[in-house]
C-alpha cells in the first residue's frame, strides 16, 4: 500500500470527519484520493487561516481531533497565526502540510522550505515524515500527543513522494487511552480541609472545566463553600453557568485588578487553566499576600507553575472535584454550611444589583445613534432561537454581550484564545460543523471580520446556515482604549488623535463583500428592525449577514 492510504486510513481509524483544508499541489495525493473516504468530508476555505480557526473550534466544540490540510511553506506561513491561537486554546489538533519531493531538497525549489520548523515554536510536536513507513508511528503518535493533557496541536508535513512510497505498515488507532484518573487520596484531603478552613474562598474556572464535562461538579464545590467563581479574562468555553448567583464574570487583564477582585479571599482555587493570563505589567502578584492557593489540574505541567500552593493536585477534574466536593459537604461543621450559605446569598445580592446596573444603562443608550451596544446585545439576545450556539468576537462589546446572554452549558457558548483576531468568523464555520442541527450565531467586530472575510465563502459553498453579525463602529476601539491605557501607565501625556485606528475613508461594505461570496446580507442602522432582521435570518436556514452601525468610542 501506499503512504497516502496509510495517512487517510489513520485518520479514519482514529474517527476523523473532517479535514479543514486549503489545497494546493503537493496536496494532490491526498485531493485525488478523497474519493475513496466517503466519511471524511473536506470543508474548503479560501485562506489558510480560516482553515486552522474553523478545525480549532471544531475541536473544542466535538473534542475530536481537528484535522487541517495546508501548502507547502507559504501556506503554512499564512496558517501560523491561528496556530498560535489554537495553541493557547489548547486545541487537539493536527495540521499538515503538503511538503516537496524530497529528492529535490538540495535544489532549493520553489515554495520549499523545513516545515516542520516553521511550526516548531507553536506545535506541541513538530514532524516530517520521510519515509512511508513512519506513516503509521507518526500519525499514531500524532493524535496521542494532541490529545495529551495540555491538548494542543501537533504538526505533520507530507512530502508528496513519500506519500506514493511502497509500505508494508498500516494504520493502527493508539486505542482506549484512560489518562487521567481522580487525584492522589491525600491530596484531596488537604484540599478539602483547606476549603473548610477558608472564611471566604474564591475559584477561577480555566476551559479544561468545560472541555472535561467537570462544570456540574463545580457548581456543587461553590455551592457547598459559598464561593464566587470566575473565569478566565480570554476564555473559550462557558466553564462556568452565567446565570448562577455566584458566577462573578472573567478576571482582569493585569494583576492590580486580579488582586482588587480577590479583596477579601483567603483562598483561592485554580482549576483547570493557565493561570493567569496579563496584558500589561503591573508590580506584585496577582494573589493577594495572606491568601492561599490551591490548583487542581489535569496536566501536573501547570501545579505550581505561577505561583507557590498550598495544595497542588493532578487528576481527572470532574471526579477530582467531585471528591472535594463531596469531602467539603461531609466535613462541613453546621457554622461553615450557614457561613456558606451567607456567602451564596451575598453573591444573589450582588448580582441583582449587576443586573439593575445593566438594566439601567440598556435604557439610557436604548434610543441612541447609532445603536448603542447595550442595545444590539440586548437585541440579539431576544432574537435568540433556542439551542442557539453564540460565537463571540465582538470584544469591546463583549462585556454588554456577557451582561445580556445566558450561557449556562459549556456548548453554547465558543471564543477565541490568545488575543490574536479573526476568530470569529473562521471560528463559526467550524462550530457550525461540529453542531450542524443547532442555530449558530457569531458576533464579531468589523475589524476583526476583515481578518478573516473569506470564511463568509465557506459558508456559503457548504451551505452553512449561520448569521454572521457584524458590528460596525467603523474603527479599532479596543486599540482606542488601550493607547488611552499606554499613555497612563507609562506616563505619557498626550492629545493626539488616535492614529490609523479608523476604518473609514472608505467605509467598509459588509453587505456587498458577502453578497460577492454568495452570502445575502442587510445593514441595520435603526435599533428597531434589528431584532426583526435576525429572526429572518435564522428562518431562512440559509449564510446570512447582517452588518449593525453602533456606536464608537465616545
Amino acid at each position: 500500500m501506499r503512504g497516502r492510504r496509510v495517512f487517510m486510513d489513520s485518520l479514519v481509524a482514529h474517527g476523523v470527519r473532517h479535514i479543514f483544508g486549503n489545497p494546493g499541489t503537493t496536496e494532490s495525493p491526498l485531493l485525488d484520493g478523497l474519493a475513496d473516504y466517503p466519511g471524511v468530508d473536506y470543508v474548503v476555505a479560501l485562506h489558510e487561516s480560516v482553515a486552522v480557526c474553523a478545525a480549532s473550534f471544531y475541536a473544542q466544540a466535538t473534542g475530536r481531533t481537528g484535522i487541517v490540510n495546508l501548502h507547502v511553506a507559504p501556506g503554512l506561513g499564512n496558517g501560523i497565526g491561528m496556530l498560535y491561537s489554537a495553541a493557547k486554546a489548547n486545541s487537539p489538533m493536527i495540521v499538515t502540510a503538503g511538503q516537496q519531493d524530497t529528492r529535490m531538497r538540495l535544489r532549493d525549489p520553489l515554495l520549499g522550505h523545513d516545515l516542520a520548523a516553521m511550526a516548531a515554536p507553536v506545535a506541541k510536536w513538530s514532524v516530517q515524515v520521510e519515509r512511508a513507513d513512519e506513516f503509521a508511528p507518526i500519525m499514531r503518535r500524532a493524535f496521542k500527543v494532541a490529545h495529551d493533557a495540555p491538548a494542543g496541536p501537533v504538526f505533520v508535513a507530507l512530502p508528496i513522494d513519500v506519500m506514493e512510497q511502497e509500505t508494508e505498515i498500516g494504520a493502527a488507532p493508539a486505542g482506549p487511552l484512560f489518562r487521567a484518573g481522580p487525584a492522589d487520596p491525600v491530596g484531596v484531603e488537604r484540599a478539602i480541609a483547606a476549603l473548610l478552613a477558608a472564611r471566604n474562598p474564591a475559584i477561577v474556572v480555566g476551559d479544561d472545566v468545560a472541555r472535561s464535562g467537570a462544570t456540574a461538579a463545580l457548581v456543587s464545590l461553590a455551592e457547598a463553600t459559598g464561593a464566587g467563581v470566575w473565569v478566565e479574562s480570554l476564555h473559550f468555553h462557558a466553564a462556568f453557568p452565567s446565570s448562577h448567583a455566584n458566577a462573578r464574570g472573567a478576571v482582569p487583564f493585569d494583576s492590580v485588578g486580579i488582586r482588587a477582585a480577590f479583596d477579601g479571599v483567603d483562598l483561592v482555587l485554580l482549576v483547570g487553566g493557565p493561570f493567569f493570563e496579563e496584558v500589561w505589567f503591573a508590580p506584585g502578584s496577582p494573589i493577594p499576600d495572606g491568601t492561599a492557593v490551591v490548583q487542581v489540574e489535569e496536566a501536573a505541567v501547570r501545579l505550581a507553575y505561577n505561583y507557590p500552593l498550598a495544595v497542588g493536585l493532578c487528576g481527572a477534574l470532574p471526579a477530582t472535584l467531585a471528591a472535594i466536593g463531596d469531602g467539603v459537604a461531609a466535613g462541613a461543621s453546621t457554622a461553615y454550611a450557614e457561613a456558606a450559605a451567607g456567602r451564596n446569598a451575598g453573591h444573589a445580592k450582588r448580582r441583582d444589583g449587576e443586573a439593575a446596573a445593566q438594566r439601567s444603562r440598556l435604557e439610557k443608550g436604548w434610543s441612541r445613534r447609532p445603536m448603542s451596544m447595550p442595545r444590539a446585545m440586548a437585541e440579539i439576545a431576544g432574537a435568540l432561537p433556542p439551542d442557539a450556539v453564540v460565537v463571540d468576537e465582538s470584544i469591546t462589546a463583549n462585556i454588554d454581550l456577557a451582561r445580556s446572554f445566558t450561557f449556562d452549558r459549556p456548548h453554547d457558548y465558543y471564543s477565541g484564545r490568545g488575543g490574536g483576531i479573526g476568530q470569529g468568523l473562521a471560528g463559526a464555520i467550524g462550530a457550525k460543523v461540529a453542531h450542524p442541527d443547532r442555530p449558530v450565531v457569531c458576533v464579531s467586530g468589523d475589524g476583526s471580520a476583515m481578518y478573516s472575510i473569506q470564511a463568509l465563502w465557506t459558508a456559503a459553498h457548504h451551505d452553512l446556515a449561520i448569521v454572521f453579525v457584524i458590528l460596525a463602529n467603523r474603527e479599532y476601539r479596543v486599540l482606542k482604549h488601550n493607547i488611552d491605557a499606554y499613555r497612563q501607565r507609562f506616563d505619557v501625556p498626550s492629545n493626539r488623535p488616535y492614529a490609523h485606528m479608523d476604518l473609514q475613508g472608505p467605509d467598509l461594505g459588509f453587505v456587498e463583500l458577502a453578497r460577492g461570496m454568495g452570502v445575502e446580507g442587510v445593514r441595520i442602522a435603526d435599533p428597531d428592525a434589528l431584532g426583526a432582521a435576525l429572526r429572518d435570518a435564522f428562518a431562512s436556514g440559509r449564510p446570512r449577514l447582517i452588518e449593525v452601525e453602533i456606536e464608537g468610542k465616545r
